[in-house]
């Protein structure tokens, strides 16, 4: 048996999955990696756990009785403190990815997979999210301050809610003023060098971000798109 240092057994994943032979599967596998795992069957099960426990990561079906993958994960985001979410479904094309990704999953997994990356995308997601924020001075470009000590960000005086990556996101390109960023270089610094996911997921966060901080998202003026290059923030 390998020997796993991380994560620990106090790592709590959900694994919400109809198919019991799939759930049976992912739970078992994740388990002997080392994470406390709760199994729930419907939507309808895996809101009420989650509404009474909490977890680090969700491990979410898409195709689910009662509430179903994609508003599940709407209902999450609602929250003060949404958990992980790896969407594993055997929906495959890219617009059902980007709408995966756009109702808030952090990563989207496509059916048939192995439990090997299984595994290695729930532990990266786990990676990032633990990786501590620098203590740096207040940023202010703009009417947006950001206070990094305390993932604060305000607008024209007024208190913005972030989601972790918008909030990264931000604080990255205003730490870089001017300058544009590529896709890549984003993926890099906020998601992680390990990330293995889809990289129109930057496109999506990216749009959410301007959602908050744009008088016209459509026409944004702050965090602008070069065409070919990436985004700069100006």
């Amino acid at each position: 048996m390998s020997q796993v240092s991380e994560p620990t057994a106090i790592t709590r994943l959900l694994v919400v999955e109809d198919d019991d032979t799939i759930r049976e599967t992912v739970a078992e596998a994740l388990e002997m990696e080392g994470f406390a795992v709760t199994a729930a069957t419907n939507g309808r099960s895996a809101w009420d756990l989650l509404s009474r426990e909490t977890y680090d990561l969700v491990v979410l079906d898409l195709m689910l009785p009662g509430i179903n993958g994609l508003d599940l994960c709407r209902q999450l985001r609602q929250g003060s403190a949404p958990p992980l979410i790896l969407v594993v479904s055997a929906r495959d094309t890219e617009t059902d990815r980007v709408l995966g990704l756009e109702v808030g999953a952090d990563d989207y997994l496509v059916k048939p997979f192995g439990m090997r990356e299984l595994v290695a995308r729930c532990r990266a997601l786990l990676r990032r999210q633990r990786t501590p924020v620098m203590e740096l001075s207040t940023l202010e470009l703009h009417d947006i301050h950001l206070f990094p000590g305390e993932c604060r960000v305000t607008r024209a005086g007024l208190e913005i809610r972030l989601s972790p990556k918008e909030y990264k996101l931000l604080e990255l390109f205003m730490q870089h003023p001017r300058r544009v960023l590529s896709r890549e270089q984003l993926i890099e610094q906020v998601w992680g060098v390990d990330y293995i996911g889809d990289s129109k997921t930057v496109d999506v966060h990216i749009r959410w971000l301007r959602e908050k901080i744009e008088d016209d998202p459509s026409n944004p003026t702050k965090l602008v798109t070069v065409r070919g290059f990436g985004y700069r923030f100006s």
